[in-house]
């Protein structure tokens, strides 16, 4: 799995990303909140993103309300690394959006411990989508089949109400982009 740093303190950046990769996650980091904010909107963007709270450009925090303002299926998880530690600040972290939030300077175990839950989260998150989106388009399917179909008794031809059109039934089965039909080989032409 792949996680963003973005930390514009080089110290801290090198200690998270060598203990990230020691324990067998891709690392990409960068210094200011504008990289993190460029790389945090790619279509293959990191699951996971350390963000520091304050770092030049955009601060963390305005990375995390832009990240959650972004209308996408599985947003990626966001862990504040700080140095603030008042109640206040870690409200507002939340409240911007971050999933966890830990204080510098940070425990080594304590870090590992967070990435994990994040990352089981996430995987959790893809497998719902997934099967949303499958269940979608069973129901679609189910709909249209209950739906039943509009057939001329006297010539075979079939009504489609998405383009408001009749056709054969030779011309209904071979569209392939018709939900009512699901395109398969029966037993006994598999064997010819």
């Amino acid at each position: 799995m792949k996680i963003l740093i973005a930390e514009d303190e080089f110290t801290t950046r090198m200690l998270v990303q060598v203990s990230l990769e020691n324990w067998g996650y891709r690392v990409e980091s960068v210094v200011d909140g504008n990289q993190a904010w460029e790389i945090l909107q790619r279509r293959e963007a990191p699951h996971i993103a350390i963000l520091d709270w304050e770092m030049p450009e955009l601060d963390g925090v305005e990375v995390c309300r832009m990240v959650k303002e972004m209308e996408r299926e599985n947003p990626p998880y966001i862990i504040l690394l700080t140095a603030r530690d008042s109640k206040k600040d870690i409200v507002e972290g939340f409240d911007a959006g971050a999933d966890d939030y830990m204080t510098k300077p940070f425990d080594d175990n304590e870090l590992r411990a967070r990435v994990r839950v994040a990352e089981r989260l996430v995987r959790t998150q893809t497998s719902l989508t997934e099967t949303v989106a499958e269940l979608k388009e069973v129901l679609n399917q189910l709909e249209m089949i209950q739906g039943g179909m509009t057939v001329c008794p006297s010539c075979h031809k079939i009504f489609n109400n998405d383009d408001d059109c009749w056709y054969s039934i030779e011309e209904t089965v071979t569209r392939q982009n018709d939900p009512h039909f699901i395109h398969t080989i029966c037993p006994d032409c598999s064997g010819k």
